[in-house]
């Protein structure tokens, strides 16, 4: 009988063990599943998670649980907590993918391993463009840059002003950390603007008596005269030959500038008369600034500005956007008057 009570104890010992053990490896995998289990969802692939400057914890806190970036916030908090988390928020542009888990979320954000934006810029006519395409892609806002444009002593810093700082804008792709100040995007895109002008190219622009800023602002003209390339140097030497001889340089695109209506396809006398110094109908020499964010071909195109005679050019009267060049008034005003006749002649005027 005590044989077999012993033995009933031991039974009962042993499911007691085993159930503790099961439970244990319940907790032991539920506890494994919370911290590399998936914990973000509710949405395609990726979203973008944006932590502002200045962010407290419990701020990404709302953010991850407002906007569904978290499935579980009780998890993510509890082990955010443990790894130190609250007290090492970064600000920044994080890719949460589908399926992280909070190891994986919270390692992520806590080391400040953020995505980059990329930022295409192509032709900008005026600042306000400028501000707008970066205020879409990165933290700071607008304010932030009409100071930083309007600062006189930080643009002198790169040999501009606040008429000419466009000059520094290359179209090109550029890489930023979304939360970077406003004057370090400016001072990175400024880089690339002081890289181009090396040696070489500085010694190129003063043969023709001109500095970087001249042969930008020239350089932004000839861009929106033309789109046909092969043209350009020919375009410049116009103009710099102008500019030697004292006149003025009558350019319809600064006309259609000061205007302020880039969606002109016609200038008239009403647009050449408006007084600007912007307008190269009315002011004789450059604009204070450029009127476009002209291509690094373009500025090549003014520094290896064909040596001509050429002080006229006119649109061709095949409309193939090519144009006739002419040395003199008699001869640029023949080509004038054939162009105008096949306007009329396609019914465009």
């Amino acid at each position: 009988m005590a044989h077999t009570r012993k033995k009933s104890s031991r039974k009962k010992i042993s499911i007691i063990l085993v159930s503790c053990s099961c439970l244990l490896l319940a907790l032991a995998a539920f506890a494994w599943y919370k911290v590399y289990g998936p914990n973000t969802g509710n949405f395609s692939e990726e979203k973008y998670l944006y932590i502002p400057t200045g962010s407290r914890y419990h701020a990404v806190k709302e953010i991850l649980e407002s906007e569904n970036f978290v499935n579980d916030i009780w998890s993510f908090d509890l082990l955010a907590k443990k790894a130190g988390y609250p007290d090492n928020v970064k600000a920044g542009r994080y890719k949460i993918r589908k399926g992280m888990s909070n190891y994986d979320l919270i390692r992520m954000l806590r080391a400040g391993q953020q995505e980059s934006v990329k930022i295409v810029i192509q032709k900008i006519r005026t600042p306000d463009a400028l501000i707008r395409l970066l205020t879409t892609k990165l933290e700071p806002d607008s304010m932030d840059y009409i100071s930083l444009f309007a600062d006189s002593t930080f643009l002198a810093g790169f040999g501009l002003d606040t008429q000419n700082f466009l000059c520094a804008i290359l179209p090109n792709t550029y890489e930023f950390w979304w939360n970077t100040p406003a004057s370090k995007v400016f001072a990175k895109l400024a880089s690339y603007y002081t890289r181009f002008w090396n040696e070489q190219r500085l010694a190129q622009a003063k043969a023709k008596n001109l500095t970087p800023i001249d042969v930008c602002i020239l350089a932004s003209i000839v861009e929106e005269e033309t789109n046909y390339r092969p043209e350009m140097p020919d375009i410049a030497s116009v103009y710099l030959n102008r500019l030697r001889k004292g006149m003025k340089l009558q350019a319809d695109p600064t006309a259609k500038f000061a205007v302020g209506d880039f969606t002109l396809k016609r200038i008239t006398f009403q647009h050449t008369r408006l007084e600007s110094p912007y307008n190269t109908y009315h002011v004789f020499g450059l604009p204070p600034g450029p009127i476009c964010t002209p291509d690094s071909r373009t500025l090549e195109a003014v520094l290896q500005a064909t040596e001509t005679s050429y002080l006229y050019f006119c649109a061709a009267p095949d409309f193939s956007g090519k144009h006739l060049f002419a040395t003199t008034y008699a001869a640029h005003m023949q080509n004038a008057r054939n162009y105008h006749r096949a306007l009329r002649a396609a019914g465009i005027q």
